[in-house]
C-alpha cells in the first residue's frame, strides 16, 4: 500500500480507524486519483478516458459493468497477454470467486499489493475485539482454516481462492508472532491440501490445548459445523491418539505428521479420558463449552446465507458463546469491519474502510424501500451511482467497486442496507447476494441456473407419461453437510403407469450435473454439500402453497410460485404432503479447469 504501515497494534489501530473514517471523503478521492494514475494507460481505461486523469471524466465516461463486460480482458490475460490490458501493475494470480459465469467460476485479477490491503484489515480485528473482551492474550485461538488445491490459467498464473492465496503468502506464513494470535493449528496442517487430514490434525491440536483455548472459529459458520460433524465421527480415534501419544496412521501427509510431533509429545491418558467423557454424552448440546471451557466467543461469518447456521451454533454452544462476525470481504476486494463485534448476529453492520478501494453505490428503490428493479445485466446510467459518503441511512444499495487490480465500476452483486455512519464512513448491513436462491457453503445457485437444470432433468419423466406440474426448493442445513431439496409435484398423464425410484434418482443427479462448477466442486471434491434430494409431493400441494401465501397478504393476481422457500410454515406445509423422497445416487462429474 505504497509503503504505508500495514501492521497496527492496540491504540494505534483504533486511531487509524478513526482517522480513515473521519476523512472518508478525502481518502476516497485520493484512492480514485491513484487508481486512475496507475491504470490510465491500460487498454481498458484508455478506451474511455483517452489518457485523461480527471476524476470527473472517469465518472462521466467509464461505464458501470458486470463480469461479462470485463471477462474478455481477464481471459486474454489468463491466456498470456500482458497485465496492462486492465492494470498498471503485474497481475500475480487469479482469484476464484464463489460466483459463476456460464457455469464456470469467475476469475478475479489480483496484484501483489492486494495482499497488503487484506493484511491491513486482518490486523485491525484484534484491537477491536480487545475493547470488548479482555484476556485474549492469555491463551490460544482454535481457528480452523483450510486451503483448496490450486489450479492455473493457460499461461501459468495461479488460480485459487482468496483465502488459499492469503494462507500461502508470506503475510500469513511469516507473520509476527504475538499472544493475541497464537493459533492451536500448526501452519503445516492449515496448508495441507487434503481437507480430511487437515481437519483431523487441527481438531487434534485444539483438543490437546483444550484448556488454553480462548476463542473458537472458522471463516464460515458452515465450516465450523462441518468440523463438529467430523468430531462426532472421529472423537474415538482422536482420543486414542492423545492417550497413546501417537498420530493415527491414516494421516500420511508428511508435513502434517511432522508438525504434530511437537503437539503429541507424550501419552496423556488423563486428557483422553476427559474428552471421552464429554464426547460420549448422549446429547451434544453445549459441547463447544464443555470441550473448550475457557472459550469466550465463536468467530465466523454468520450473515447472509450463513445465517441459516446460527441455530445449530447456538445449540452446540448452549447459547453461551457470542457469535462474532468481524469483517466483510470478497474475492474482488476487502471492504470493511464490524466495530461492534458482540452485537446480535441479526444486527451486524460493517463500517466500510475508504482506503480499501473506491466505492460507489447503486440505489435499489426509493425512500428506504428495497426494489431489485435494476437487472443484473441491465445497463446502469453513470449518474445513478452515489459516492461512499453520500449514501442515506435506511436506504438499500448495490455495491460497485473500482480496484487497483483493474476492476472499474464493477457491480459486486451484494445488496446492502445503510444502518448509520461512523464519522464520515457509512455502516452497512449485508442483506443478500442478488439472485441467489440456494446456498449451503461456497456454492451460490441462482434462479436461472436452477430452472435450467430442472428443465433438463424433467425430460426424464416424459417416457413415463409424467409431467412436472410445479417445483420449489430450499437448502436443508439441519444435517452436515447441508444439501439442496427440491419439492416436485408430478402429474401422471396415464394413471395406469408409475415412475420407478431409479428414474427420480437419475433426475436428482441430472439436476446436479447441470448446476455450476462451484456447486459440483463442493459436492464432488470438497464434500461440503450433500447429495441433492427430490421430495415428491401429493397432487394439489402447490395450490395449497398458493392459498397459504395469499392468506398471508399476497395477491392472487400477482402470485408466482417462489423458487426457494424461506417460510418455516410453508416448509412445514410442503413436508406434510411428501409422498416419496429420493437422493442422487452418485457425485456429479467435476473436472478441474486445468485438469
Amino acid at each position: 500500500m505504497d509503503g504505508k504501515k500495514l501492521e497496527y497494534k492496540g491504540e494505534d489501530a483504533l486511531k487509524e480507524i478513526e482517522k480513515l473514517t473521519a476523512e472518508a471523503a478525502e481518502v476516497q478521492d485520493g484512492i480514485l486519483k491513484e487508481i486512475i494514475k496507475q491504470n490510465v494507460e491500460t487498454e481498458y481505461l484508455n478506451k474511455y478516458m483517452k489518457g485523461s486523469k480527471d476524476v470527473s471524466e472517469f465518472k462521466r465516461c467509464v461505464p458501470v459493468i458486470t463480469y461479462k463486460n470485463i471477462y474478455p480482458y481477464i481471459q486474454r490475460i489468463a491466456n498470456g497477454e500482458g497485465s496492462s490490458l486492465i492494470t498498471g501493475q503485474p497481475i500475480t494470480e487469479m482469484l476464484c470467486s464463489s460466483g459463476t459465469s456460464a457455469g464456470e467460476p469467475k476469475l478475479m485479477p489480483s496484484i501483489a499489493e492486494d495482499l497488503d490491503r487484506r493484511t491491513f484489515l486482518y490486523n485491525l480485528i484484534m484491537p477491536i475485539m480487545n475493547q470488548y473482551i479482555c484476556g485474549l492474550d492469555e491463551g490460544k485461538a482454535m481457528y480452523l482454516y483450510f486451503v483448496k488445491a490450486e489450479m492455473s490459467t493457460p499461461c501459468g498464473l495461479p488460480f485459487r481462492t482468496v483465502l488459499t492465496s492469503y494462507y500461502k503468502s508470506k503475510h500469513f506464513k511469516c507473520r509476527t508472532r504475538d499472544p493475541f494470535n497464537d493459533f492451536t493449528s500448526p501452519d503445516q496442517a492449515i496448508l495441507c491440501n487434503d481437507s480430511s487430514q487437515s481437519m483431523y490434525c487441527q481438531l487434534l491440536a485444539g483438543l490437546v490445548h483444550r484448556h488454553q483455548v480462548m476463542r473458537l472459529g472458522a471463516v464460515f459458520a458452515s465450516a465450523l459445523l462441518r468440523a463438529i460433524s467430523f468430531l462426532e465421527r472421529k472423537w474415538v480415534q482422536l482420543c486414542n491418539d492423545i492417550r497413546t501419544g501417537q498420530l493415527d496412521l491414516a494421516i500420511v501427509d508428511p508435513a502434517c505428521r511432522s508438525s504434530m510431533t511437537t503437539i503429541l509429545t507424550s501419552p496423556n491418558p488423563h486428557l483422553a479420558d476427559e474428552i471421552e467423557g464429554i464426547c460420549s454424552c448422549p446429547s451434544w448440546k453445549g459441547i463447544l463449552c464443555h470441550l473448550w471451557p475457557r472459550a469466550k466467543y465463536i468467530e465466523a461469518v454468520v450473515t447472509g446465507s450463513m445465517a441459516q447456521y446460527i441455530p445449530a451454533l447456538e445449540f452446540y454452544s448452549a447459547g453461551k458463546l457470542p457469535l462474532v462476525c468481524t469483517m466483510y470481504a470478497s474475492s474482488e476486494c476487502y471492504f470493511g469491519i464490524n466495530l461492534k463485534p458482540l452485537c446480535d448476529p441479526a444486527e451486524v453492520a460493517f463500517t466500510l474502510l475508504p482506503n480499501m478501494g473506491y466505492f460507489e453505490f447503486l440505489p435499489l428503490g426509493e425512500n428506504g424501500t428495497l426494489s431489485l428493479d435494476v437487472g443484473e445485466e441491465e445497463e446502469v446510467p453513470n449518474d445513478r451511482l452515489v459516492d461512499l459518503v453520500n449514501v442515506k441511512v435506511g436506504f438499500y444499495y448495490e455495491l460497485v467497486v473500482t480496484t487497483f487490480s483493474g476492476l472499474c465500476r464493477y457491480r459486486i452483486g451484494d445488496v446492502l442496507h445503510v444502518t448509520g455512519f461512523h464519522n464520515q464512513a457509512p455502516q452497512f448491513r449485508f442483506i443478500c447476494r442478488r439472485n441467489v436462491v440456494l446456498s449451503v457453503d461456497n456454492d451460490k445457485t441462482n434462479e436461472v441456473d436452477l430452472h435450467r437444470s430442472v428443465t433438463i432433468a424433467k425430460r426424464l419423466l416424459e417416457p413415463y407419461n409424467a409431467l412436472l406440474v410445479e417445483y420449489t426448493s430450499y437448502a436443508d442445513t439441519s444435517s452436515v453437510p447441508g444439501h439442496y431439496v427440491l419439492f416436485w409435484e408430478i402429474q401422471m398423464v396415464d394413471s395406469s403407469t408409475s415412475i420407478d425410484a431409479k428414474v427420480l434418482e437419475e433426475c436428482c443427479i441430472t439436476v446436479e450435473e447441470e448446476l455450476d462448477f462451484v456447486y459440483r466442486q463442493c459436492r464432488s471434491r470438497e464434500k461440503t454439500v450433500g447429495p441433492l434430494e427430490i421430495r415428491v409431493v401429493a397432487p394439489g400441494t402447490f395450490e395449497a402453497l398458493m392459498d397459504f401465501f395469499i392468506s398471508q397478504g399476497g395477491s392472487i393476481n400477482q402470485y408466482k410460485t417462489p423458487r426457494c422457500i424461506k417460510s418455516h410454515t410453508a416448509l412445514k406445509l410442503l413436508n406434510s404432503h411428501v409422498l416419496a423422497s429420493l437422493c442422487s445416487p452418485r457425485d456429479p462429474k467435476w473436472i478441474p479447469l486445468n485438469g
